[in-house]
């Protein structure tokens, strides 16, 4: 009990330096925390001159101590749901976060706000930065330009001892699902996740009640998650654009896009409106132009193909209802689009019912001229029996590196790998470093011996771990090259280019 103490002391001290509360709170928060923490009497340990960037390591022995004390039970989600409860405590109100953060928008700037919101998040934990950390990233330059990739290693598997317990716990309705804003606060349990802490700033898109926050586990700077107040499913229409100008309007150093609306193309959550946001330059961004065009109907808005392995429209221009109005335009053209040359079907016909293919992934920002900026990424979701899992997705000889869904994220150049990918060039690595033979990949890892055979042949000797390492980022970065190109509807090839510019000349661009 006295260690407890001593470490609930420990956290008030880092609250204060961090600003997260001030000398007037401590004994409201102390006693709170030894109520939480069962705890007799506070400890008289002093308060320290400086303190850790973030609370992981206060936290983490505060749980560990409550295991041992037998408050909690040893299990990841019970774990979770006192790290929110504890750190819930030294967080606002929401209404005194929002006031905080308007104070700061009005008298410094909106770019101060967002910063305060983001490290505060970070502070409370809410964001998980010590599981971040264990994410692998690297850049590579690749056919399609500087490439980014990530290994998810961040979120936690399911804990045995969670999933024993949770088919004994009653599902609910509440809150609908993880984005409804009824999550502000929520203890959570073990099949939904602990959200004492959570907080979120509301905005008002197209006249509409909207909120943002945080991802806990941010992908990118400042990755933010913007959604709908009602739980609603998304659907990709000219009140998306409007949406998307109005918060670059609002944060005009960020960027925010949209999933696709139809399944395979779209997001893993397609039952709640919400985009993605956040400050980071993708590689998206500076694909270079291939070929502009005009539309005599919209002559202040600029239009253009860019270089990048998937079928990107570009436009931009000063008038934010300009751009609106094209998007939309162009949006209302491809749905009903079809061009059987290229294997292109705006829709089928199943059991009577007419099932759309064509659909957009829409991101916006400021451009370096100030101007708005939209990039329409044309999405088709159609599959045969050659391609069962869809034409325009990763094909099957790709699986080995990544077989899903290529969301927002990946369209605009940053790969999200699968966990086994760390393991796999681990062991990969050892081959080219002549610790373990070719056969080792042919009979344990043959998803991966297609591929990796043509790259070890390719070297007449065993490489440094250095190298090998090197060696493999780059393939596994043209290898997310080529899903890449996988997903573009109309192809880099001049066929491909051919019809993309008669799909533009159906846009009345010339």
């Amino acid at each position: 009990m006295k260690i407890t103490a001593d470490l609930i002391e420990e956290l008030i001290g880092f609250g204060i330096f961090h600003k997260m509360i001030n000398n007037l709170d401590v004994y409201l928060v102390r006693n709170q925390l030894i109520d939480l923490l069962k705890v007799d009497e506070p400890s008289d340990r002093a308060f320290e001159a400086t303190y850790p960037d973030y609370p992981v390591e206060i936290l983490n022995k505060l749980i560990n101590q409550s295991v041992k004390r037998g408050i909690i039970d040893d299990s990841l989600s019970e774990k979770d749901i006192l790290d929110a409860k504890i750190m819930s405590l030294f967080m606002p109100r929401p209404s005194e976060l929002y006031n905080k953060y308007e104070n700061i928008r009005e008298s410094i700037g909106v770019e101060a706000a967002t910063t305060y919101y983001y490290n505060l998040s970070k502070l409370s934990n809410y964001i998980k930065t010590d599981r971040i950390a264990r994410n692998k990233y690297w850049k590579c330059e690749t056919e399609s330009g500087e490439l980014e990739i990530t290994i998810n290693l961040s979120k936690p598997e399911k804990d045995p001892k969670d999933i024993a317990k949770a088919g004994r716990v009653l599902n609910t309705n509440y809150p609908k699902c993880l984005l409804c804003a009824e999550n502000v606060g929520y203890t959570g349990h073990i099949n939904h996740p602990a959200r004492s802490s959570h907080r979120v700033i509301p905005l008002k898109l197209n006249g509409e009640e909207w909120f943002y926050q945080y991802s806990p586990y941010v992908y990118y700077n400042e990755h933010a998650i913007i959604f709908k107040a009602r739980h609603e499913p998304m659907r990709i229409s000219r009140e998306s654009f409007v949406r998307l100008t109005d918060f670059v309007e609002i944060m005009p150093h960020y960027f925010i896009g949209s999933n696709a609306d139809l399944p395979i193309v779209g997001g893993s959550i397609l039952s709640h409106d919400h985009f993605q946001g956040g400050n980071h330059r993708f590689p998206m961004v500076d694909a270079k132009v291939i070929k502009e065009y005009t539309n005599s109907d919209f002559k202040g808005v600029k239009i253009s193909i860019v270089d990048w392995p998937m079928s990107v429209i570009r436009i931009s221009g000063e008038n934010k209802e300009d751009l609106v109005n094209m998007a939309s335009f162009i949006l209302d053209k491809w749905r009903a689009y079809s061009d059987k040359s290229v294997g292109i079907l705006a829709s089928s016909c199943v059991n009577g019912e007419d099932i759309p293919h064509n659909t957009i992934t829409p991101i916006a920002r400021k451009n370096d001229n100030g101007n708005f900026e939209l990039d329409l990424v044309l999405r088709n979701n159609r599959c045969d029996e050659e391609h069962p899992d869809g034409i325009y997705h990763p094909h099957k000889h790709l699986h080995h590196i990544k077989k899903e869904n290529i969301g927002l994220i990946e369209v605009m150049g940053l790969a999200i790998l699968p966990p086994r990918i760390e393991k796999d060039l681990v062991k990969l690595s050892e081959v080219l470093q002549g610790v373990e033979s070719l056969s080792f990949v042919e009979s344990k890892m043959e998803n991966h011996f297609p591929w990796f055979s043509s790259i070890k042949n390719s070297f007449n000797s065993t490489l440094t771990k250095d190298e090998a390492d090197c060696v493999l980022q780059k393939a596994v970065a043209s290898r997310f090259s080529e899903v890449l190109e996988c997903a573009g509807v109309f192809k880099k090839t001049d066929q491909g280019f051919k019809a993309f510019d008669k799909f533009l000349k159906e846009c009345s661009c010339y």
